[in-house]
């Protein structure tokens, strides 16, 4: 029977180096992940501008945190497929489309909270200010 694969122990800042090598290997291969990034920063300018609530900030800050969880978990599945057999394969590409499912629910979701957090807001500041 062959030997079952043992990763090596790492300690707590090794794990966390892996953890950071994972982010940047993920956005690099990933132009989705620079979009969510832009729209991101696009978010949280326009949540400081509105000087939203503490409660509204945990709301914005769980979506964004879940929509880039959900894309670099598409990422790395893209990768894991890509090693496993790069001709096409319709049970890789059901799994592949699947995540990317995944990652559309997540970010129709969070457009959503982000549209109920900051428009009400945002229609305020605008009457405001005729």
């Amino acid at each position: 029977m062959p030997d079952v694969f043992q990763p090596p122990p790492h300690s707590f800042l090794n794990k966390f180096r892996c953890a950071l090598r994972g982010l940047v290997i993920g956005s690099r291969n990933q132009s989705s992940i620079g979009v969510h990034l832009l729209v991101t920063t696009l978010v949280i300018g326009v949540a400081g501008w509105l000087n939203v609530t503490p409660n509204q900030w945990c709301l914005l800050v769980l979506c964004i945190a879940i929509v880039l969880t959900l894309e670099l978990f598409n990422s790395a599945i893209e990768s894991l497929a890509k090693a496993v057999d790069r001709q096409h394969n319709e049970r890789l590409r059901d799994a592949l489309d699947i995540a990317s499912g995944a990652v559309l629910i997540g970010a129709v979701g969070a457009a959503i909270v982000g549209l109920l957090v900051l428009l009400p807001r945002l229609i305020q500041v605008v009457n405001e200010l005729n």
